[in-house]
């Protein structure tokens, strides 16, 4: 059975699953900010996948990135894998506009978290579904 590191249910709530990979919102309205992980426990980096989860990541990445896109009508969608505080493979894919506090620079380190009241979380959330399977 997959299991989650504990900061990801701290810090974000189950958007969908994908074949490989589950789709998370991080609780940081400041940031349309999703991440991607992998339902394959202890793998903490991408080379450690097989073959055919390395490409379904990529064919995820790509999917969710121009979803959030076409859905925010961003900048720019940044895509990292870090790893540093959380070892559990994750993929970071986060909308960025030339107005948001952390442009041009990345958003880790920049000022402090700002959750989601419920509703807007939840609109989000319905938002990016629908798109989601619509472009899929």
């Amino acid at each position: 059975m997959f299991e989650l590191a504990p900061e990801f249910i701290r810090d974000s709530v189950l958007v969908t699953k994908l074949k490989l990979c589950q789709v998370r919102l991080q609780n940081d309205q400041r940031f349309p900010w999703l991440v991607l992980i992998p339902e394959v426990n202890e793998v903490t980096e991408v080379h450690q996948l097989s073959q055919q989860q390395q490409n379904q990541l990529i064919q995820e990445s790509c999917l969710v990135s121009s979803t959030l896109k076409a859905l925010t009508q961003s900048t720019k969608i940044n895509v990292a894998n870090l790893g540093n505080v959380v070892a559990q493979l994750h993929w970071h894919v986060v909308a960025r506009f030339e107005d948001d506090e952390a442009w041009p620079g990345p958003i880790w380190g920049v000022g402090s978290a700002v959750p989601y009241p419920d509703q807007k979380r939840a609109e989000f959330i319905d938002s990016f579904v629908k798109a989601l399977n619509s472009a899929q």
